[in-house]
């Protein structure tokens, strides 16, 4: 357990009465839990502070997480200590009333003189030197004899002989003054004097009784109990203290979950609550916006022409088996695969499937599909769609089915190559920008210049004739006349770049989110689309903000402290005139669209003309009007 300032600091009890529902917060590396989060934040942003010290090594300035990778890493070493040595080692440290430096001397010292039965080393053996295992030590007067056996090739003892202590060669100690240090921390549960873990001294047969001379001394008892109460009482004191007054400057940003309120804060606005009213389930949103923004995105490769998000979520939702919107998405998606000539167009060629999709045909080119993606939820519908009742299938596994197709089309050549270009194209752009910057930075220098040497042209033209300036005004007409027409020149090219970054902002290569909260929520910004999503962390969970209101409360909430949210802030404030505008439209088409509804209802008979379409109902009638003949 890694020191807090040196001193042994105790983890969090669990909470009592904790129902198994209830959501609560947890460290990580600790496994503590918190029902307060302030409490959560408090911890955490203590651990992450460079005051903990390995209690195995005693290497300081640590992090609590750090100290926890030092201390696994010093018992890995401490293990390294031959077994053969465990049980002198440990005699030596039982009980010891020196401190560690000393005890470490004492230990090391004694290794390197002393010999152990179990130790193996090299001896001499007919003048030669050779490895030997020492397996018992003979006392025989004033001199100690070692009974050794001879090791082989095959590290097994061959056979045996005695030999004098004289014999023994000894290059170095068995292990470190280090390794024993680590040995020593880890083995013992108290050093003042040390005591050995009461199951490591029962192992290997160490007398856990204090000596006599020690019993008869009540002064190290007598401290170790003040020891005991004041440092625990101290370390607690000076825990809770460090808690809840860490003074420290705070150098924003940092982790938005370590950002604390401070007095010096702005007044945050409250975060406005999502709308969540999606027809199709809240965990298949995610691949409804994928699909649709697929199909937007590369319609003119599909041959397949733009319809609104609103419009393929109904689609899905409906129950009719042949709407022409999904019909023509599906059969776009078929014509592309097949095109490709991969793996659905082999397993349609094994059919013997002629390669034209229909709105009589398609559902029989999507059982294909089904039955060659071999999924067990696919596989169990495909009688269903045979029969024709595509419709019946519900509304997320429709969408599970789409973006199988999607996925198996963004692998196509012909998607690929779209993607290459596009990523060409948004190098040749950043290429000809930065070019830009750099002839505006020489043009800003050389008129910086320009108006010196003007000044000294002014002065030499005041004393020549008046020829002299008559050729300075023709000169002069001629430069303005170069200046215009390299104006046009260059107001041409820049409408150029500006037209191809627009085109380049609306087909972008891969959709990214603006980007994410403290909590880290995901927010998405289509620009067809007048609605700001928000998908959860784990994208379980899906909403949606749909008014200017909302995205200024949404924004007057972010704090800038935080990483995350202060770059999602940024882009926001980036993109906010865009997203508001989309946002006012979509709220304009929403409220004609009641209008229209609560029209119809009220119309009277004696009205012939015709009323207006229902955004509502767009989907039933949309056409192709991209589609090849």
């Amino acid at each position: 357990m890694p020191l807090f300032k040196r001193t042994t600091f105790s983890l969090m009890e669990p909470p009592k009465n904790l129902d198994p529902n209830e959501k609560v917060f947890q460290v990580r590396f600790t496994k503590e839990i918190f029902r307060d989060y302030q409490q959560y934040l408090n911890r955490l942003n203590l651990y992450r502070q460079k005051v903990w010290t390995c209690k195995m090594s005693g290497k300081s300035n640590l992090t609590y997480e750090e100290a926890l990778v030092c201390e696994q890493r010093a018992v890995e070493k401490a293990q390294q200590l031959p077994k053969e040595l465990m049980t002198p080692v440990l005699q030596m440290i039982q009980y010891s009333t020196l401190n560690l430096t000393d005890l470490v001397d004492k230990i090391y010292s004694s290794l390197l003189v002393e010999v152990f039965e179990g130790l193996e080393l090299r001896a001499k053996r007919d003048g030669l030197e050779t490895a030997c295992k020492i397996l018992k030590v003979v006392s025989s007067g004033n001199s100690k004899l070692y009974e050794v056996g001879w090791i082989g090739q095959d590290n097994a003892v061959t056979n045996t002989s005695v030999v004098k202590a004289d014999d023994l060669i000894r290059k170095k100690a068995p292990a470190s003054r280090n390794t024993l240090k680590i040995f020593i921390r880890d083995s013992t549960s108290q050093n003042s004097p040390w005591v050995l873990h009461a199951n490591l001294a029962k192992k290997y047969g160490i007398p856990t009784e204090p000596p006599e001379d020690m019993m008869k001394g009540e002064r190290l008892c007598k401290g170790r109990k003040r020891l005991e109460n004041g440092t625990t009482e101290g370390a607690q004191k000076k825990l809770k203290k460090d808690e809840e007054q860490v003074e420290r400057p705070v150098k924003y940003p940092i982790d938005d979950l370590l950002v604390k309120p401070t007095a010096d804060d702005p007044v945050f606005s409250k975060r406005p609550p999502l709308s969540t009213d999606f027809r199709v389930p809240v965990d298949s949103v995610g691949d409804l916006l994928m699909v649709w923004f697929f199909c937007l995105s590369y319609g003119r490769l599909l041959c397949l022409s733009p319809f609104s998000l609103s419009d393929l979520e109904n689609a899905i939702c409906n129950k009719e088996s042949n709407l022409v919107l999904l019909v023509e998405i599906h059969t776009a998606l078929f014509h592309l695969l097949m095109k490709d000539e991969g793996e659905y167009f082999t397993f349609l060629q094994n059919k013997k499937r002629k390669l034209k999709v229909s709105l009589v045909t398609w559902a029989e080119y999507l059982c294909d599909f089904l039955e060659m993606m071999s999924k067990e939820e696919f596989s169990c519908k495909v009688s269903t769609v045979r029969r024709g009742h595509y419709g019946l299938v519900d509304a997320g596994l429709k969408l599970k089915i789409l973006r199988e197709l999607v996925d198996e089309a963004i692998t196509t050549s012909a998607v690929r190559e779209k993607l290459d270009e596009q990523i060409d194209q948004q190098q040749a752009l950043a290429a000809a920008q930065r070019e830009d910057a750099r002839k505006s930075r020489n043009e800003q220098k050389l008129n910086t210049e320009g108006v010196a040497e003007n000044g000294r042209n002014h002065t030499n033209a005041s004393q020549n004739g008046n020829e002299t300036v008559k050729g300075q005004h023709e000169g002069k007409e001629q430069k303005d006349l170069n200046k215009i027409s390299s104006g046009k020149m260059g107001d041409g090219k820049m409408y150029l770049r500006r037209h191809l970054k627009t085109e380049m902002n609306q087909q972008s290569v891969i959709p990214s989110p603006l980007g994410k909260d403290r909590f880290y929520n995901r927010y998405w910004f289509f620009k067809r689309e007048g609605r700001l999503f928000v998908e959860s962390a784990d994208s379980k969970e899906w909403g949606y903000y749909s008014t200017k209101q909302e995205l200024d409360a949404l924004c007057g909430s972010l704090n800038i402290k935080g990483i995350r949210e202060r770059a999602l802030k940024q882009q926001l404030d980036k993109f906010y005139d865009n997203i508001c505008n989309a946002l006012e439209k979509r709220l304009k088409d929403v409220e004609q669209g009641m209008l229209l509804e609560e029209a119809a209802v009220r119309r009277s008979t004696r009205v012939h003309a015709q009323p207006k379409e229902n955004p509502s109902v767009s989907f039933l009638k949309y056409v192709n009007k991209w589609k090849q003949k």
